[in-house]
């Protein structure tokens, strides 16, 4: 820059001093030398300004991906599926609940024996017809607290697993990386939502209670939480947690899994794009594997969280999973483990399929990536 204005002021007084032209005219140039210059210096400090800004300008953190973000986005999701598919959930536990009921009214007396309902579709009216349609959405509210911890840490989990199996956590799993990852997404999500779940199932079945003339346990989650603790302490509120970590770990493996493998295996035979119906294809296969392979998982949780306790919290009709397990083939039959298998896939689809959705359309609309 000093260079280009020492040019310009020596070509204009070289031009006045020899003559050759007016001094008019040479005014005029050596004003034109000094815009010049002025042009030159000002571009240079604006490109120097320019770069500077430039450089310092911090990069952009897309929250839309960060694990808060997509913490709570999980859980909206599945509080959207739950609320739509929860009459269903509790049709399934009242159905894994009837043989039990069964052979505990028949030693009671026939009466309540002949109150048992048979199959998915009696059962759902059944409640509607004697207990009044609100029923349905009984124990909704643990069972949405349950979500608020549940989904969020099986689906971060599972995502930041999958992150450090692959590059950038697109790319498809293997089978069995991914198997693992949902196993253990979702045996450690169920184990820290134990709690809730345990009211929940408690909750389902004071309507069934009533009915039958027995007198009501809980009278809310409040409630059914404080009993829980006087009876068995803190430790009481994991009662049945390890059936309900094996079942959360074989459910996650169908879900979680199947989800996963289904949508990328999709994409890529079939060159389709990350659209719904994508979405849809792999959250009704996940929905059905998932029902396959927790259910008779669900129905031995379900049993041990249902049974009376003593003082000490210990149950008073299984010792156990394998207790239970051992007797509920032993004395219905190995059918039994897949009694209310129905309305659990029929469950498990709208629920798969509406969790996945919400969960994509969601991360969509605030920017994030596919998940």
């Amino acid at each position: 820059m000093p260079a280009t204005i020492t040019t310009a002021a020596a070509a204009a007084a070289a031009i006045t001093t020899s003559g050759s032209v007016p001094s008019s005219d040479a005014s005029t140039v050596q004003g034109a030398a000094a815009m010049t210059a002025n042009n030159n210096s000002s571009s240079s400090s604006n490109s120097t300004t320019s770069s500077g800004r430039h450089q310092l300008r911090p990069v952009k953190y897309d929250y839309a991906d960060s694990f808060a973000c997509t913490y709570v986005v999980s859980v909206v999701a599945a509080s959207i599926a739950e609320l739509a598919t929860y009459p269903l959930d509790l049709t399934k536990t009242r159905l894994q609940i009837q043989g039990e009921a069964a052979s505990v009214a028949s030693v009671a007396g026939g009466a309540k024996a002949n109150m048992q309902y048979r199959g998915m579709v009696a059962t759902a009216f059944g409640i509607v017809r004697e207990e009044g349609a609100l029923k349905l959405w009984q124990g909704v509210t643990p069972a949405l607290y349950r979500h608020v911890v549940y989904s969020g840490v099986r689906i971060c989990s599972y995502d930041l697993m999958r992150k450090e199996f692959t590059q950038n956590g697109t790319q498809a799993l293997p089978v069995w990386k991914s198997a693992l990852c949902g196993v253990t997404a979702g045996a450690v999500a169920q184990w820290l939502a134990s709690p809730a779940d345990l009211v929940k199932v408690q909750i389902q079945m004071e309507g069934r209670r009533r009915l039958m003339g027995d007198a009501p346990r809980v009278h809310g989650a409040a409630h059914a939480f404080r009993q829980i603790i006087q009876r068995g302490g803190v430790k009481g509120l994991w009662k049945g947690s390890i059936p309900n970590v094996q079942r959360a770990a074989l459910v996650n493996l169908g879900d979680l899994t199947t989800y996963d493998t289904i949508k990328h295996l999709i994409m890529h035979r079939l060159q389709m794009p990350d659209c719904h119906t994508v979405h849809v294809l792999a959250s009704i296969c996940a929905g059905f594997v998932a029902a396959i392979m927790g259910t008779p998982a669900d129905v031995v949780k379900t049993r041990i969280m249902n049974q009376p306790t003593d003082e000490l919290g210990r149950g008073l009709l299984y010792r156990g999973s394998v207790d239970c397990l051992r007797q509920t083939v032993a004395k219905e039959g190995f059918v039994a483990l897949y009694k209310g298998f129905l309305p659990c896939w029929i469950r498990m689809a709208p629920w798969s399929l509406t969790f996945w959705l919400s969960f994509e359309q969601i991360r969509k609309m605030i920017g994030a990536s596919s998940y």
